[in-house]
């Protein structure tokens, strides 16, 4: 007596799988189908725009934060110097300025997109008209925080 899953019933492929993927391709080719997904058939929209800022400010501050600590874990001395070395830079009000807006911006946005979210986990705000109103909303509340804390 044999001992085996089966293989007595199984019928053998026709095709490898290596031969579908060429199939699909040339199939593809042939109806000149642009590769999935492909972000030039759609049309751009604020929710659309808004989501992938999201999931950027995200990365930026996860890759931030995550910076600063692999920092202060390697480098030498403590923030105070590091804080006395930017001072001897010099960098004008301008560049300045930028930059504080640069970092209050993503942590803004982040932080009220993310309460957007979290309305929407309560199945709130999912009217067309809601989700236009609620991107403006966060918008407008992240720039006016952050030149808020801009001007601090």
């Amino acid at each position: 007596m044999q001992f085996g899953v089966g293989y007595r019933h199984a019928v053998p492929m026709g095709t490898t799988a290596k031969d579908e993927m060429n199939k699909f391709w040339s199939k593809n080719a042939q109806l000149n189908r642009p590769l999935s997904p492909h972000v030039t058939i759609y049309r751009w929209s604020v929710p659309m725009i808004m989501s992938i800022t999201h999931r950027g400010t995200g990365v930026v501050l996860s890759g931030g934060v995550s910076a600063f600590a692999l920092a202060a874990l390697l480098l030498p001395g403590s923030f105070p110097h590091y804080l006395d070395l930017v001072h001897t830079l010099e960098f004008g009000p301008a560049l300045i300025t930028a930059s504080k807006f640069a970092l209050s911006f993503p942590l803004t946005y982040h932080a009220y997109n993310g309460i957007r979210h979290l309305m929407w986990d309560a199945g709130k705000g999912f009217k067309i008209p809601q989700i236009y109103r609620s991107g403006y909303i966060v918008l407008a509340l992240s720039i006016l925080t952050s030149l808020g804390l801009t001007a601090l």
